[in-house]
């Protein structure tokens, strides 16, 4: 079973690291993962595993986090004043206090001593009680012992000012740092969570304000002016234009029609409407999108899994390091310079405290997760929904291109151009159809416009990738393609053209038969174009008519047909594809879950309203534009830029500064800033994908 948290307190990157390692090795745990830039935990176990458990292993590694069910209520007082800032406060004050007095009145050494110890303990108490604490768990390479070894090293070394200092601006650092954190979290967020706030029902002709969840099937909602559509609903009185930019990406307004469908998550622009409820929302297209974007969050990019790796093994090189530097070099320098050995241990352990400063990994632990969650919150603001870091990474790696045809590179709304045959062909072909919701059958049936009598059809069985066959008027009637006749062992004389071909057999003899034809959705020519200019291979697989299949891939200018296949053979085709290149499959979701869940990437187009297809998918583009797939490409190299910028940053910065530190050219100050400075930067270069600007096709 899979099970999401909510965590709260976690305002250390490594920390959060710590954690999702401790929980992962926990008994009964399969996998886990904790989320630091959602500020969620995913765990998925055998059984049920009790929340106090799992906060156990959390407070262990840090005291302050605690963990909740997911989307239980915060209880926590926001207006409460936290004692630390009171502390520093007077910690501040007493320090600023001594210098002052000692400069007009020269102190006792030793009430000068004490009070410059009263000041670092007032200002860093919470960053040693945490050190002590993660001591006696055995947790020797952990940020706060890292502080508190380096500034006490500080003190005995005399630098009171500088360790006090250090300390201070550490820890205000670290504020700034959460501060940004938090703000990037409310920012990606705000592109993810649309829950509309209330719902208005109506009810006796006034109305009365309820939560959305609380909304039942067949309630009727007045949504006013500005306000989200609170769960799927139906239009029933009222003429507005909506928002469906947060659903489908398109940002221009859609004109209201009455009896028209509105999901979840759509904006009403301009006047009040009434709405029926046809879902609850915790089946709602909105709540659908929301899940899907949390629902395999297990998933880590390579990039995120290298990092996460390098920390662990980072921190202990770094303070095996500073080690040598402190004990090791200064026999060699000795050996150089001249002088005593303790002469030389005072210059080197100075070095070696600031070296350890340095080495907190949170900045390289922070630099990439917030990248992903960036880019996925970007993609979803423009109309594509990606599981994972892991999938939005490997978009923009896909060798290989495989379309579905019909619902995704067509509209999928056939229209029946040409009956050849006995007169009755259309009629007959009607009646079976009327029993398929397959979008030839509702074709026909358009094509058709008369009354149907389904009590004159009997014994319908609908045989997939073939037709419809059963009894009307007491005859024996099949209605399909050429499988469908073959499957019969019928032949027949009639020559058709390029279209999509149905035929209609009436006690095994073919009568007719009815041509129909698909018509591109518009772009698809230039994003086949866009692909192939880039170097991508684009492959066509459908089920449909060979000639049908050959004559859509000449106009779109794909080489390479596999027509006429099975689901099962669109598997096994993208099975083999993918053993030479990176393959996408991009399909309309509702009869591909096999081959999207084959392929390295599964991309549904439109299937929200599909449960499995959300499930196969990797990724859903919401507004069946298959354009939006190159958007996704985009936003997938500019979240690979920004995830290297930070890599670069977090690392170059530490090791630039660590070679000054062991040199002798690094203080305290600049070693600060090669801790939290660089997790700051670092945030703030991640929230740049959220202003990100992409480049419409042309």
């Amino acid at each position: 079973m899979k099970k999401t948290y909510d965590i709260y307190q976690i305002d250390c990157a490594n920390c959060a690291l710590k954690i999702e390692k401790s929980l992962g090795e926990a008994e009964g745990v399969k996998a886990a993962r904790v989320d630091f830039a959602k500020s969620k935990v995913y765990i998925e176990s055998d059984e049920h595993i009790d929340i106090e458990v799992i906060n156990q292993i959390a407070k262990k590694i840090e005291s302050d986090v605690y963990i909740k069910e997911e989307h239980e209520a915060e209880t926590e007082p926001s207006n409460r004043i936290d004692i630390k800032y009171v502390f520093w406060t007077i910690g501040i004050a007493l320090l600023a206090s001594v210098y002052i007095i000692n400069h007009f009145v020269f102190l006792e050494r030793n009430i000068f001593l004490l009070l410059n110890l009263l000041s670092y303990g007032l200002i860093s108490y919470r960053i040693v009680y945490r050190a002590i604490k993660n001591l006696i768990k055995g947790q020797i390479f952990d940020e706060h012992i890292l502080m508190t070894i380096a500034t006490l090293g500080a003190l005995i070394l005399g630098e009171y000012i500088e360790a006090i200092a250090v300390m201070m601006f550490y820890q205000i650092g670290e504020s700034f740092q959460d501060f940004a954190v938090n703000r990037s979290r409310k920012n990606i967020k705000a592109l993810l969570d649309l829950k509309p706030p209330v719902a208005h029902k109506v009810v006796d002709k006034d109305f009365i304000d309820i939560h959305p969840e609380r909304a039942e099937i067949s309630d009727l909602l007045v949504v006013k002016a500005g306000e989200i559509i609170p769960t799927d609903s139906v239009l029933i009185e009222g003429e507005s234009h909506f928002d469906f930019s947060s659903m489908t990406g398109e940002s221009l307004p859609v004109e209201s029609k009455k009896g028209m469908t509105l999901p979840a998550g759509v904006i009403n622009l301009s006047k009040p409407i009434y709405v029926k409820v046809i879902k609850k929302f915790k089946d709602s297209s909105l709540q659908k999108m929301i899940d899907f974007v949390e629902s395999n969050s297990m998933k880590k990019a390579k990039a995120e899994k290298f990092m996460s790796k390098f920390a662990r093994y980072y921190t202990p090189t770094v303070v095996g390091a500073a080690m040598i530097l402190a004990f090791i070099v200064p026999i060699y320098y000795m050996m150089i310079e001249g002088g005593t050995y303790a002469s030389s241990l005072n210059i080197f352990i100075e070095r070696a405290l600031i070296f350890l400063v340095i080495s907190c990994p949170c900045a390289l632990v922070l630099s990439i997760p917030l990248s992903f969650y960036a880019g996925i919150g970007l993609s979803s603001k423009h109309g594509i929904l990606v599981k994972s870091g892991s999938d939005l990474e490997s978009i923009e790696q896909i060798e290989h291109f495989v379309f579905d045809k019909t619902g995704t590179l067509t509209k999928g709304e056939f229209s029946v151009v040409n009956v050849e045959g006995d007169s009755r062909v259309l009629e007959i072909a009607a009646h079976l159809e009327s029993f398929s919701t397959h979008p030839i059958a509702l074709s026909i049936l358009r094509a058709y416009d008369k009354d149907i009598n389904q009590q004159e059809v009997t014994d319908v069985e609908e045989v997939f990738g073939q037709g419809i066959r059963g009894e009307y008027k007491e005859q024996e009637v099949s209605v399909g393609n050429e499988k469908m006749l073959l499957s019969l062992g019928i032949s027949h004389d009639y020559k058709s053209k390029d279209q999509l071909t149905i035929y209609v057999v009436l006690n095994k003899e073919v009568i007719g038969y009815i041509e129909l034809e698909d018509v591109l959705k518009e772009g698809t020519q230039s994003l086949i174009k866009v692909l192939k200019d880039s170097g991508k291979e684009v492959s066509l697989v459908t089920g449909d008519q060979e000639k049908v299949s050959k004559k859509i891939a000449g106009q779109l200018g794909i080489d390479h047909v596999y027509a006429e296949v099975t689901p099962q053979d669109k598997a096994i085709i993208v099975q083999n594809l993918k053993a030479y290149q990176k393959t996408a499959f991009i399909g309309d979701g509702v009869n591909d879950a096999m081959v999207l869940m084959t392929a390295d990437l599964g991309i549904s187009m439109g299937s929200l309203g599909s449960d499995v297809a959300i499930e196969a998918s990797d990724a859903v583009i919401m507004n069946d534009d298959p354009r939006l797939l190159l958007d996704a490409i985009e936003v997938s190299k500019a979240t690979k830029r920004n995830v290297i910028e930070n890599i670069w940053l977090a690392l170059g910065i530490k090791s630039i500064v660590l070679i000054l530190g062991a040199l002798g050219f690094a203080n305290m100050w600049l070693a600060i800033f090669a801790d939290v400075g660089v997790s700051l930067i670092a945030v703030l270069n991640a929230m740049r994908l959220l202003r990100y600007k992409i480049k419409s096709l042309d």
